[in-house]
């Protein structure tokens, strides 16, 4: 090809067409299928009976939700017996479950059967529409509520809204049961006292079995609980004690620990033992790293690092976890010197 300098381009030369494709006979757009009626849209009967549908599925929602606050009452888990537990969660969650799910049936029916059924193409646009194109989208709206019947059918309408009101009721009822009920007991001052006290061997979970000093390996890890705790029943408060009593406790070589002078008594040849309940939002933290000594938190990623007073290195609990100072009797096996010396569990409870 010869180069004509006058015009700047090249003899001959046919621009690409890049990824178009010219063809004769393009596909042509089939357009939208015959609009088909439905029975609700030709028989006022059928529109009745649909419209009775809804609003009984709504006003179902609205007696499940009350069911699921009812079952908070009827079933309580005080007792903390495992079948009131199981009784306690099957019957609220039913309640719940019912609630959402007739409320979906119910919307879901109502597009199908009496919300309009036209079919129409929308042009998609990337920029914000025009005044005029604004104006269209209200008046859009309220063709939108003239059609579908939400102002005019009352029943579905006044359902709905209370269908909708009730299936709150049963969270804000659950979530009601997890501030405290006595103020005379204040969670701060439940917290501050647990089942450890002077000369309360450290036992195995949940066996029971008694731990010796010399049984405790260096980097090993054992969850513990009071010896008392393996023979208490569950009707005399098993779950919550266990809740406020679990540890962990880890051996390192006592080189490895970071104390303060006041603490030195607390550990014993470089075992250390500290409550499980994370100070965030009170998970059991059980997952322990040997290399690093970093106690995690599986919910919210916490981590404290037991070599020096299981203080905070990452996550969002806001302060260390409480330290169990222990010893050993006269024939090795480790016991307890006192309670935990602060409350344990979630810092928020401190807030009096």
């Amino acid at each position: 090809m010869e180069h004509d300098d006058s015009k700047g381009a090249v003899k001959g030369y046919v621009p690409s067409s890049g990824l178009a494709v010219s063809v004769d006979d393009p596909v042509q757009n089939p357009g939208l299928p015959p609009h088909r009626e439905r029975l609700t849209d030709v028989d006022p009967k059928a529109a009745k009976r649909a419209e009775r549908t809804i609003y009984t599925l709504f006003y179902i929602s609205v007696a499940a939700s009350i069911w699921a606050v009812a079952a908070y009452m009827l079933f309580p888990i005080e007792d903390q017996e495992l079948t009131s537990i199981r009784q306690n969660n099957l019957f609220i969650g039913l309640g719940i479950a019912f609630a959402l799910l007739a409320i979906g049936i119910g919307a879901i029916h109502w597009s199908k059967t009496l919300m309009s059924d036209k079919e129409h193409v929308e042009e998609r646009h990337t920029t914000r529409g025009s005044e005029e194109t604004r104006a269209a989208v209200v008046e859009a709206f309220r063709t939108a509520n003239e059609e579908s019947g939400f102002g005019r059918r009352k029943m579905i309408r006044n359902s709905l809204f209370a269908a909708v009101i009730a299936s709150v009721l049963p969270g804000i009822t659950l979530f009601r049961g997890l501030a405290p009920h006595d103020p005379e007991n204040s969670p701060v001052d439940l917290l501050k006292q647990t089942m450890w006290k002077e000369g309360s061997y450290l036992t195995r979970d949940p066996s029971g079995t008694r731990i010796k000093a010399s049984d405790v390996t260096l980097g090993s890890a054992f969850h513990v609980i009071p010896e008392e705790l393996a023979n208490t029943s569950h009707d005399d408060g098993y779950l919550n004690e266990k809740a406020k009593a679990m540890v962990l406790m880890v051996r390192m070589s006592p080189e490895q620990l970071t104390e303060r002078e006041e603490r030195k008594s607390w550990s014993y040849d470089g075992i250390v033992a500290y409550s499980k309940v994370c100070t965030h939002v009170g998970c059991p933290v059980a997952l322990y790293e040997q290399q690093t000594h970093h106690l995690l938190c599986p919910c919210h990623q916490s981590q404290f690092d037991v070599s020096d007073e299981a203080k905070v290195v990452f996550g969002p609990a806001s302060r260390p976890l409480p330290q169990l100072p222990i010893t050993v009797d006269a024939e090795g096996y480790l016991i307890a010197q006192s309670d935990f010396q602060e409350p344990v569990g979630p810092s928020f409870w401190e807030i009096r």
